[in-house]
């Protein structure tokens, strides 16, 4: 029997053995926490390894493993043949008051700046999950062609040239730069040329850019209300006062954005498919929005985040294709089309705009990561893009016609689901009757508890509640699933 002189009973250590976290590694941060908090003093014995690993029920080696990464980061000392004690090498500033464990030397007085306060207070939106349905923006990640991108990588990186290597142009791989300025001017009518091109690690990295190059502190910015928080969240990041325009069937309301702030610096729009009511801006709009940027002597950065999946007739041109003043930067992304871990992004900026834009680039980013970008450029260049979005576009399309069936057998009652033209995910609006029984944010959370992922849509309004309703993604539901899937939201909107 193992007859204890220390108080390995007393630690107060909790170990969760369902943890993905390593219990060794658990053990660490809980004697390190008292360490800092002063649970543990200064000078004092430790458990021996083995009477702490009786005590936790765990191996020894366990706790010798927390033990040897707390010597070697000084929070304990080894004295030969006495055992670990807690260090007296710490600053006496750094031991919190014996009777206040949570008391410091020195509290801090300052909070956060008003900017972070703001970008605090923003909802988070892209919450983990594992359900597919019907989670608004994600792809089937499971029909990508990664057998074709395998072998692409494989080839690029075998035997890379050095300008990859070495990776110096802070606009990006000039082949995939090149890549992307033939798609995008066949695909969606954009005007211009690789020089033009600046590859970034994604849509809001682009605009944080656009917006650092193009905005000083407290300049007025037009953004879509509701609209994308992550877009919103870039913006203030660069210091802008947002200024939210209420989008209708039509799209982004120019004339409200106008009245509302007719000094406005900047708008930041997504004409082809506005996030998250789906609606595309007429022509009409999108003549107005150019005539204001032209007239006022203002910039508009294009989202065009998803355009490529549209369902009737062929894709909208984009707005940047109808300037002709040189007032639109253009953002376009990969993570929709592809893979979202990819992180590869664009923008396409005017002509006057090219130096200081890869300037800024230069001082805030360096450079992007290539190591996907000469496999993407020959991805596009062998034609194995097109064809995949051709195939996804066919297998989306299904999609949404097999969630309209579903939607009208089994949520009619609820909610008004119409088809789009354009994305991966369908607005549903609440119908009086739901309305009355629960709110959007409660019927996003009943249904997550069933398995099923949907949005609120009144967490993307930043002016108010907003109209109810909820953003059911289509795209990475397989057809056969989604029946059971809307039969299981129904049973949640049902309440008890």
């Amino acid at each position: 029997m193992v007859r204890r002189t220390d108080k390995a009973a007393l630690l107060p250590v909790a170990l969760d053995r369902d943890s993905e976290k390593p219990m060794h590694r658990q053990l660490y941060d809980q004697l390190r926490d008292m360490i800092l908090t002063g649970r543990l003093t200064a000078g004092e014995r430790l458990p021996s390894t083995r009477t702490l690993a009786q005590d936790l029920g765990v191996s020894r080696n366990t706790v010798a493993s927390a033990f040897d990464q707390l010597l070697a980061e000084g929070y304990l000392e080894g004295r030969v043949g006495a055992g670990s004690y807690v260090t007296t090498e710490l600053p006496e500033s750094s031991w919190p008051a014996a009777n206040d464990p949570g008391a410091g030397a020195n509290p801090r007085t300052r909070g956060l700046s008003k900017r972070g306060e703001r970008l605090a207070s923003l909802r988070h939106l892209r919450k983990g999950n594992r359900h597919p349905a019907f989670t608004a923006g994600m792809p089937d990640l499971k029909e990508f062609p990664f057998d074709i991108w395998a072998r692409l990588m494989s080839r690029a990186w075998r035997n890379p040239p050095m300008d990859i290597l070495a990776n110096t142009e802070p606009a990006g791989y000039r082949p995939l730069r090149e890549a992307i300025a033939g798609y995008v001017r066949t695909s969606r009518a954009v005007r211009c040329h690789a020089d033009q091109v600046i590859i970034v690690s994604g849509a809001q990295q682009a605009i944080g850019l656009a917006a650092h190059v193009l905005l000083d502190d407290g300049d007025p910015v037009l953004v879509e209300e509701p609209g994308y928080p992550g877009v919103r969240g870039v913006l203030l990041a660069a210091g802008a006062e947002l200024i939210p325009v209420p989008v209708d069937d039509e799209g982004f309301d120019v004339e409200a954005g106008e009245r509302m702030a007719a000094d406005a610096r900047l708008a930041c729009v997504a004409p082809s498919h506005e996030y998250p009511l789906g609606v595309t801006m007429s022509l009409s709009r999108r003549l107005k929005l150019l005539d204001w940027a032209s007239r006022c002597d203002s910039w508009v950065i294009e989202d065009d985040y998803d355009s490529e999946f549209r369902y009737s007739g062929r894709p909208l041109a984009a707005l940047q294709g109808l300037d002709r003043d040189g007032r639109v930067v253009y953002v376009g992304s990969f993570s929709k089309v592809m893979f979202p871990s990819l992180r590869l992004g664009y923008l396409i900026v005017p002509e006057d705009l090219i130096d200081p834009f890869r300037q800024a680039r230069a001082a805030l980013d360096d450079h992007p990561s290539t190591t996907g970008q000469p496999a993407l450029a020959q991805f596009i260049e062998e034609g194995y893009f097109a064809a995949h979005l051709r195939r996804m576009k066919k297998l989306y399309g299904a999609r949404q016609e097999a969630l309209l069936a579903a939607g009208q057998k089994y949520l009619a009652g609820d909610l008004d689901l119409k088809a789009t033209e354009t994305g991966m995910h369908l607005p549903a609006f609440f119908k009086p009757a739901l309305s009355a029984r629960m709110s959007d944010v409660e019927a996003s959370s009943r249904a997550r508890a069933r398995g099923i992922t949907v949005s609120a849509m009144s967490e993307y309004s930043s002016t108010g509640p907003g109209r109810q309703g909820l953003l059911l993604g289509f795209a990475a539901v397989p057809e056969h699933q989604i029946e059971a899937s809307v039969r299981k939201l129904a049973e949640a909107l049902a309440g008890d």
